[in-house]
């Protein structure tokens, strides 16, 4: 079974300060609640082809997870990829003018494997609230 997890926000800054704030990976401990450390594995900035290595606890575990960046548009979307572990994921961010500032879209999509395929419903239905806290808080940090 995929999960498939898209979560909105509405954040009162414009598209550019949100999208470089959230497309740099440095930036993802202050605003996604369960990352932990982020490391480089090429050289910075931020571009097709960058890997960048993750460490994240999820539903009580301690999770290491490589990202590479796989789509680069600039202020408008980025998307990213992982390939190993038992829940090969795919998140993509968006950003698009809205009345306030930004709307801001954040889609993680994955096909688990193993055991992990029997717990797809439990893991979507946290990575729902996880990424809804995440938007909170950066919505949080961008406005405050």
């Amino acid at each position: 079974m995929a999960v498939d997890v898209l979560t909105t926000i509405h954040i009162a800054a414009s598209p550019e300060v949100v999208a470089r704030f959230a497309a740099e990976p440095d930036n993802a401990p202050r605003w996604y609640v369960n990352i932990r450390s982020v490391e480089w594995e090429t050289p910075r900035p931020l571009a097709v082809g960058s890997r960048i290595a993750f460490v994240a606890s999820f539903l009580g575990r301690r999770l290491a997870y490589t990202y590479e960046v796989v789509v680069h548009e600039p202020d408008r979307r980025l998307v990213m990829r992982t390939a190993s572990g038992p829940f090969p994921m795919e998140t993509t961010y968006t950003w698009a003018p809205h009345p306030s500032g930004t709307t801001m879209t954040l889609r993680n999509r994955g096909e688990p494997t193993g055991f992990a395929a029997f717990t797809a419903p439990l893991m979507a239905a946290a990575m729902r609230r996880a990424n809804e806290a995440d938007l909170r808080k950066l919505k949080a940090t961008l406005e405050g």
